[in-house]
């Protein structure tokens, strides 16, 4: 599927300080229809992804959440979401547990993309909802967000690879530690920086 988050990103965007993360974080919060929601889940989602006390409708919103709000055409959405509801409720819980056990990025990244309808974006989402203090979402609008930044050099990959997410994944952590602010604030201040 095409990644067709939004228009280009300016070039001339502010550095990435921590006044500048807050302010976007919190235009986020104002701007946003899925901040509340969001917020919610990565209370909830990662204790029970971990304690295994999820069902099928938890792991489909997490899908769900990434693909609605991107500017995806409906039918293109509905057709991804679908393909996710293909995978046999086992197979599903397997890849979490898999995931979750998993010791690296890419065994993590490896056992969800086993899933039919997860590729690595997904799977980023996942990973998102599971380890919120680890991980964040990828997608062309956060990635041009944060090249648009200065934060990474390279434009988004026609075809995104576990190796390319460990880059993008690395940059916003590296911009985390810089402005002392959590993933997820400065995930929702790259998303405004795309709006």
């Amino acid at each position: 599927m095409s990644d067709r988050d939004g228009p280009t990103v300016d070039e001339d965007v502010a550095p990435l300080t921590q006044a500048t993360v807050d302010e976007l974080a919190d235009e986020y919060g104002r701007e946003e229809p899925f901040d509340l929601v969001e917020r919610e889940h990565t209370e909830t989602l990662p204790r029970a992804f971990a304690a295994g006390e999820y069902g099928r409708r938890d792991a489909e919103w997490v899908v769900q959440w990434y693909y609605r709000r991107r500017s995806i055409p409906d039918a293109e959405r509905r057709r991804a979401e679908e393909r996710f509801l293909d995978n046999d409720y086992e197979e599903m819980v397997d890849a979490i547990t898999g995931a979750a056990a998993a010791t690296d990025r890419e065994g993590k990244l490896r056992a969800l993309t086993r899933l039919t309808g997860v590729d690595i974006a997904v799977a980023s989402a996942f990973l998102a909802f599971t380890h919120p203090e680890e991980y964040v979402a990828v997608g062309g609008r956060e990635w041009r967000a944060l090249r648009a930044a200065g934060e990474l050099a390279e434009p988004y990959p026609a075809s995104l690879t576990a190796a390319a997410y460990g880059r993008y994944l690395d940059a916003v952590t590296a911009v985390a530690r810089r402005v002392d602010r959590d993933l997820w604030t400065v995930y929702r201040a790259l998303w405004r920086i795309g709006a």
